[in-house]
């Protein structure tokens, strides 16, 4: 279930950092809107915070029962990996081996440390377009499970990317692209530009890419499966109405 945190700051990163504080979750594991952009004012009069709305999965977020089912059956059928492993990284493995023997799909599967924390789950083969499926909803879905079997009754909560022939990677420059696209068309035309409906993943990429792009703000708008972000243009701030000396010849 995706829940959803108000925040606000001195800046739009101040109030993203006290939201990620409080979750206790990182940048990657949750969806950010601006609200409203800070405002400074003129000499600190109609000064305002920033306000961000934090998007994230509950941590306790339950599953569907054909999930779940799912899960419990694909856990005990792995294979032993080859190589010694610490006890997180054997535990995905042997959840997704058997997962993936469900769906008749064999990968090559390499798991490590990310960069920014968690762990990265990368899988390679002949059939990995049955793995991602149509704009990654299998793969998500595979991903989503994944994080609920390992984190399911630890205490503590890690975040697992799983990964396609670096289908994600892919996919976030192609949505980078056409998020500065929009932006530029926003600007140009002086208009709000609304992109096709997007996964909450996908949404949060376009946020990201957008977030300091001057001239344009972003938002969600819409339901699931039809919300969709909307890049709307902003009228440059104009500057203070302070007296001009002048110099008399």
């Amino acid at each position: 279930m995706i829940k959803v945190l108000e925040k606000t700051g001195r800046t739009e990163e101040d109030a993203i950092s006290a939201a990620l504080a409080e979750l206790g979750l990182d940048r990657d594991d949750v969806s950010v809107e601006i609200v409203e952009r800070a405002k400074s004012g003129f000499l600190g009069i109609g000064a305002s915070p920033a306000v961000v709305r934090i998007s994230y999965e509950a941590a306790d977020e339950p599953v569907s029962q054909a999930a779940e089912a799912v899960a419990d059956d694909a856990a005990p059928a792995a294979a032993a990996s080859p190589v010694e492993e610490n006890a997180d990284y054997a535990a995905i493995r042997s959840f997704l081996t058997g997962l993936l023997n469900r769906m008749g799909v064999e990968a090559d599967m390499e798991i490590g440390p990310r960069d920014n924390g968690g762990i990265s789950v990368k899988l390679s083969g002949g059939s990995m377009g049955a793995i991602i499926g149509r704009r990654g909803e299998t793969l998500d879905a595979i991903q989503h499970l994944t994080n609920y079997v390992v984190n399911r009754g630890s205490d503590k909560r890690m975040h697992i990317s799983v990964d396609a022939e670096n289908y994600r990677s892919k996919r976030e420059e192609s949505l980078a692209r056409l998020a500065e696209k929009m932006a530029e068309k926003a600007i140009k035309y002086k208009r709000s530009m609304a992109l096709e409906p997007m996964n909450s993943y996908e949404r949060h990429v376009i946020h990201t890419a957008l977030q300091n792009y001057e001239g344009v703000t972003t938002s969600s708008t819409g339901v699931e499966p039809n919300r969709r972000v909307v890049v709307s243009y902003v009228k440059p701030e104009q500057p203070d109405n302070k007296p001009q000396s002048r110099e008399w010849a």
